[in-house]
């Protein structure tokens, strides 16, 4: 009988020197500058940030402050409602925004939206969508969130793999 190695099995001790890459979509007119992983352009279904090779278990759909206001007024509502749902698909998802609540409430946007409506909507599209909202102060914080994010989810993947191919044994790959 020949033995039966799985090549991801062999590969899974090389990536432990690997760093996941960053995925921006195309459509992201100014990206984060991020600092310790590499990154690429690629063209994502949903959401603006994401790691290479796992695009679809892991999105991350960035708004600034006044980008966000302009998604709460009934004209773009309803796309990014959409985009919201779409979020629901993925393992990962958040929608992170930069700036923070106090910006909200202070109103240091040009829109004529009520801070109020502002948090409210914000309320809504957690529990509705179930996606996760997350503020950071300014772009470089929020960078170094995305990588921490990529890295770690990463790195669980990798694990999940390795003890799935560990407990599994070879014959059920064949």
């Amino acid at each position: 009988m020949t033995s039966f190695k799985l090549p991801a099995l062999r590969a899974l001790g090389e990536l432990a020197d690997c760093q996941p890459i960053v995925v921006i979509d195309t459509r992201e007119q100014t990206p984060l500058a991020f600092s310790r992983l590499e990154t690429v352009r690629g063209s994502l279904t949903t959401g603006d940030y994401s790691v290479a090779g796992l695009e679809d278990l892991i999105s991350i759909e960035r708004k600034s402050v006044a980008d966000l206001t302009t998604c709460c007024v009934d004209s773009q509502r309803e796309r990014f409602e959409r985009e919201l749902h779409r979020l629901r698909g993925f393992r990962f998802r958040r929608l992170l925004i930069i700036g923070t609540e106090e910006d909200i409430w202070r109103q240091k946007y040009q829109s004529n939206i009520m801070p109020s409506s502002v948090m409210a909507s914000l309320c809504a599209f957690e529990i509705r969508y179930d996606v996760p909202v997350v503020f950071c102060a300014d772009s470089e914080k929020a960078a170094a969130l995305v990588e921490r994010w990529a890295f770690w989810f990463a790195r669980e993947t990798v694990e999940t793999l390795n003890e799935l191919c560990r407990r599994t044994p070879a014959r059920h790959f064949a």
